[in-house]
C-alpha cells in the first residue's frame, strides 16, 4: 500500500497537480480502496493541520515585509551600509549582501528581499562597472538569506510541523543567516578583486551628512529591533509580534517615510493572504495525508530501512543534505517541509541531531534551492529585476552556489555555530 501511495502522488504531481490537491487526492483515493481512516476522521485532522494560532503570523510577517519593501526602508539601509563598506574593493556588492541580511530581518521571506534590494542595488552596481549578470545573480542568492534570518515564514512552517519553539528556532536562525551571509561577502570580495571592481572614486561624507544618514535610517533600524525585541524579551509571542511587525511597519512607511499611500493597504493585505493560503491548504492536507501514513506506519518503516544501511551521523546528514538540494531545485520550500520532516525528523533525533538544529539544517537547504535551477524561484525574480535572461544566470550562479553549500556543511556539522545563541538564551533545542 505504501508503494501505491507514493505512485500515486508521483503522477498526480507530475501530471501538474498541486501539492496540497495531490496529497488530498491521494488521500482519498486511500481511504476509498483501504479504508484506513474514516472520511470524517480525515476531515477532522485537515482542518486541525491549519486551525493554528502560530501559523496566523504566515500572513502577518508577509504583509509587514511587502509594505515594508515598498515603504523606503530597504533605501535607507542600504545607505547606512555603505558608509562602511561602499569604499572597498567590491564595497557596492558587500553592500547588497549586508542590507539582505538586515531587511532579511524585517521581509521574512526570500522574495520580499530579492525585489527591495535588487531593484535599488543592481542598478547601482551596473552603474559602477560590475557585471549585470554577476550583480544578479549576487542579489538572487543574497535574497535566501530571508529565510534563514527570523523573521521567517519557513521556520514558522517547521516549527508547526516539527512541533518545536519557534522562538528557539528564531533565534537559532540568527547566526546561521550571519555564517551564510559572511560566506558571500568572502566570495564577493576576492571575486572582485579578481574582476577588478573597486571604486572609481571615494565617496567621503562630511560628518553632518553621515549624521543625517544614520538620523534618516533610525526608523528602518527599530523595525527589527521592535519586532525580534519583542519575542526575545517575553514581551510578545512569535504571532504577536507578528501583527506587532505590521503596525510598525504601516507607521514608518505610510507616516514617517511616506513612500506608501493608505490606499494601497487593502491590496497588500490581499495579496498577502493569496501568498499564505496556499500554505495553510498544503498543511491542512499533509495533516490528514500524515495521519494515514502515521497509521500504516510509513514514518517508521522509512526510518528503521535508513538507519539500517547506516547509523553514522555525518553520512545521514550528508544523505540529508543531498536529498534537500535535489529536492530544492524543483519543489517549493514549504511544501518540502511539510512532506519531509515528519519522515526525516525521527531519523536525525534518533542518532542525537537537535530538532533545532535539524530545522535550521533543512531550512538552509532549500533556502539554497531558491537559485537552484530549474525552480529557482529567487533567479525568475532576479531575472525580471536585472533584466538578465534566465538561462544566462542559471549559468554564472554556480560559484555562488558552490560557496553557499561551504556554510551548508558548516552549520550541518559544527552544530554549535548555530545553537550557542539558544543555549546562552536559555531557549530548549
Amino acid at each position: 500500500m505504501m508503494l501505491l501511495l507514493v505512485l500515486i502522488f508521483i503522477v498526480l504531481f507530475i501530471l501538474g497537480a498541486p501539492i496540497a490537491v495531490s496529497l488530498g487526492m491521494t488521500s482519498l483515493i486511500n481511504i476509498e480502496l483501504f479504508e484506513t481512516v474514516s472520511l470524517s476522521a480525515f476531515t477532522k485532522t485537515a482542518s486541525n493541520g491549519f486551525n493554528s494560532y502560530l501559523l496566523v503570523a504566515c500572513p502577518l510577517f508577509t504583509f509587514a515585509g511587502d509594505i515594508m519593501a515598498k515603504g523606503g526602508i530597504s533605501k535607507r539601509l542600504v545607505n547606512v551600509a555603505k558608509l562602511g563598506f561602499g569604499n572597498i574593493t567590491g564595497g557596492l556588492g558587500i553592500v547588497t549582501i549586508i542590507a539582505c541580511i538586515i531587511f532579511a530581518a524585517i521581509s521574512g521571506t526570500g522574495s520580499a528581499t530579492v525585489s527591495a534590494i535588487g531593484m535599488l542595488m543592481i542598478p547601482e552596481m551596473v552603474k559602477a562597472h560590475y557585471d549585470r549578470s554577476y550583480s544578479t545573480c549576487m542579489v538572487a542568492i543574497g535574497g535566501a538569506i530571508g529565510t534563514m534570518i527570523p523573521p521567517s515564514v519557513c521556520m514558522v512552517v517547521y516549527a508547526t510541523t516539527a512541533g518545536v519553539s519557534l522562538t528557539s528556532m528564531f533565534t537559532a536562525g540568527i547566526p546561521a543567516g550571519i555564517i551564510f551571509g559572511c560566506a558571500l561577502i568572502g566570495y564577493c570580495y576576492f571575486s572582485s578583486k579578481r574582476k577588478g571592481y573597486t571604486p572609481e572614486t571615494k565617496v567621503k561624507l562630511s560628518a553632518k551628512e553621515t549624521l543625517h544618514v544614520w538620523i534618516d535610517a533610525i526608523p528602518a533600524i527599530l523595525v527589527p529591533v521592535i519586532i525580534l525585541g519583542s519575542i526575545y524579551g517575553g514581551i510578545c509571542t512569535p504571532t504577536e509580534s507578528a501583527a506587532l511587525g505590521c503596525l510598525v511597519g504601516v507607521i514608518v512607511s505610510v507616516f514617517v517615510y511616506k513612500e506608501v499611500s493608505l490606499k494601497i493597504l487593502p491590496y497588500l493585505a490581499m495579496h498577502a493572504m493569496t501568498i499564505s493560503a496556499p500554505v495553510m491548504f498544503i498543511i491542512g492536507m499533509s495533516s490528514g495525508f500524515g495521519s494515514i501514513l502515521s497509521i500504516e506506519q510509513v514514518p517508521a518503516k522509512v526510518a528503521a530501512a535508513i538507519l539500517a544501511i547506516t547509523e553514522n551521523k555525518i553520512i545521514l546528514l550528508l544523505i540529508i543534505n543531498v536529498i534537500y538540494l535535489f529536492m530544492g531545485t524543483f519543489m517549493e520550500t514549504n511544501a518540502a517541509i511539510i512532506l519531509t520532516v515528519p519522515i526525516l525528523l525521527p531519523i536525525v533525533t534518533a542518532v542525537g541531531v537537535s530538532p533545532v538544529h535539524f530545522g535550521i539544517v533543512t531550512i538552509v537547504n532549500l533556502a539554497i534551492g531558491f537559485v537552484t535551477p530549474p525552480l529557482g524561484a529567487n533567479l525568475f525574480m532576479a531575472s525580471a529585476i536585472g533584466g538578465v535572461p534566465l538561462n544566462k544566470l542559471a549559468k554564472d550562479i554556480w560559484p555562488w552556489i558552490g560557496v553557499a553549500v561551504v556554510a551548508l556543511l558548516l552549520i550541518t556539522y559544527i552544530p554549535q555555530l548555530v545553537l550557542f545563541l539558544p543555549k546562552i538564551m536559555g531557549y530548549t533545542i
